[in-house]
């Protein structure tokens, strides 16, 4: 299977050839015919897949494809290239403001920066030619003309207002700054054909469904909606069920064990004190020559923590946290991407749609809070086909939620214990409650439960 037999125009084939991609990936085979096709997309791939650059190269083939037919039509009113897709342009004729097309809707920054990315590198290599023919050179003028956006709030508002002067085709955006843009007349979405939730299941954690109703009520009824994630949960499934219509499901991703899903990441849990995790990680860096290495923590004091410990201990480590300015988390990631830091020690930050080529290693020093979250930290390594390493580092106080985590994904690891790392913590006494009066069996206390316990009945 090729980019050409998926039915991509020359030049969009060549840009995925330049980008690296010599074949599609099975998202890609099975979404991009979709796509271009008009039809609704619900897909859900492990992480590393090219979900981003499927349904980049997909609609970017229709907005080229229709912004051709519109030139070549002596007529005002021009067709879209899905024919129940209506490109609705409220515009008066002589504007030359740009109607935005495509819409994708992302849950974090460095989400909303990634995917940009990747539609203006796509943009910018399918705008150079690859044949003679007329239709490719109609093709590559479309390109060239398109403007892309990406806008996403922890920066000032102004530089972005600026930027969409005269509109974009494309807009990439987390929700708030999508909707502060509007309020400030910078940006209509009025004509948008083509609607992508990006990590969606991400999107609806933050809770940004308020929002996200906010903007779907500002886009026209009849468009294409593309759902993407690398999860999905059930309570996902009554929203889809009202906001696709007829979609095809895509589903890549099986059950998370050593074998089957990430046949290239090995997988390992090993047990270990708490205080001695530092410890640990250093052991790992002398003895396994660690170079590059991404250590997920819970919260932000643990990742400048564990971050200063290891400098101080002489390896490359730095924190990257919510807390930071979006220059400082940009600058950070630029620089572990460019391997001027062997460590970056991060909360679940980076736990989505960060794409670190050629990862080695990753590192649950805090475990993550469910088999959802571990499946995107463990998806930063392993990408395209690359081998990876996870490593969880598991503690007394954490072996439960540690084996419900295993439970959910239908995996089983054995726990190692490294030589001279052998456990010695003992688990935390379970509170005790008078005569059988407090509690059901396997839930959680509640508060009457515990004050009866402390008050002795």
């Amino acid at each position: 299977m090729t980019f050409t037999s998926l039915g991509l125009s020359p030049n969009l084939c060549l840009a995925a050839e330049r980008a690296g991609w010599l074949r599609p990936t099975p998202i890609q085979e099975k979404g991009i015919p979709f796509i271009l096709q008009g039809r609704d997309v619900l897909a859900t791939a492990a992480t590393g897949s090219g979900k981003t650059a499927a349904y980049g190269l997909g609609l970017l083939h229709l907005l080229q494809s229709r912004h051709v037919l519109q030139t070549s039509q002596s007529s005002a009113s021009s067709s879209p290239s899905a024919s129940h897709i209506s490109v609705q342009n409220k515009k008066a004729p002589h504007s030359t403001r740009r109607n935005t097309s495509i819409l994708v809707i992302v849950p974090t920054r460095e989400l909303a920066v990634q995917v940009g990315q990747v539609f203006k590198e796509l943009v910018l290599t399918s705008s150079q030619s690859v044949s003679d023919s007329q239709a490719n050179s109609q093709h590559l003028k479309v390109s060239q003309a398109l403007r892309v956006a990406t806008v996403f709030g922890g920066v000032s508002i102004n530089p972005q207002m600026l930027a969409l002067r005269g509109g974009a085709d494309i807009v990439v955006a987390t929700p708030g700054r999508l909707l502060d843009l509007v309020d400030h007349n910078a940006l209509q979405l009025d004509s948008v054909a083509h609607l992508v939730l990006d990590e969606v299941d991400r999107l609806l954690d933050l809770g940004f469904m308020e929002e996200l109703n906010r903007v779907l009520a500002l886009l026209p009824s009849k468009r294409q909606n593309l759902w993407f994630s690398a999860t999905f949960d059930d309570a996902l499934q009554p929203l889809a069920d009202s906001m696709l219509r007829e979609p095809a499901h895509i589903a890549i991703a099986g059950p998370v064990t050593n074998d089957s899903a990430h046949p290239a990441i090995q997988q390992r849990a090993i047990v270990i004190d708490e205080k001695k995790r530092t410890l640990l990680l250093r052991h790992f860096f002398t003895q396994e020559k660690w170079k590059q290495v991404l250590v997920f923590v819970a919260t932000r004091y643990a990742s400048e923590h564990v971050a200063n410990k290891l400098y101080q201990a002489g390896i490359y480590a730095t924190a990257l946290h919510g807390e930071m300015s979006q220059g400082a988390r940009q600058t950070v990631l630029q620089e572990f991407k460019d391997a001027r830091w062997e460590v970056l020690v991060t909360t679940d930050l980076a736990a989505r749609g960060i794409d670190i080529a050629k990862l080695p290693t990753v590192v649950n020093y805090d475990l993550p809070r469910s088999a959802t979250d571990y499946i995107h930290r463990m998806g930063r390594t392993g990408r395209a086909g690359e081998k990876g390493e996870v490593l969880s580092f598991v503690t007394v106080a954490t072996l439960a939620h540690w084996k419900l985590i295993q439970k959910r994904q239908g995996a089983e690891l054995s726990l190692e214990v490294m030589e001279g790392f052998a456990p010695t913590d003992t688990p935390p006494p379970t509170p005790k409650l008078n005569d059988g009066t407090g509690g059901i069996k396997g839930r959680r206390l509640s508060k009457k439960d515990k004050l009866r316990g402390l008050k002795g009945g």
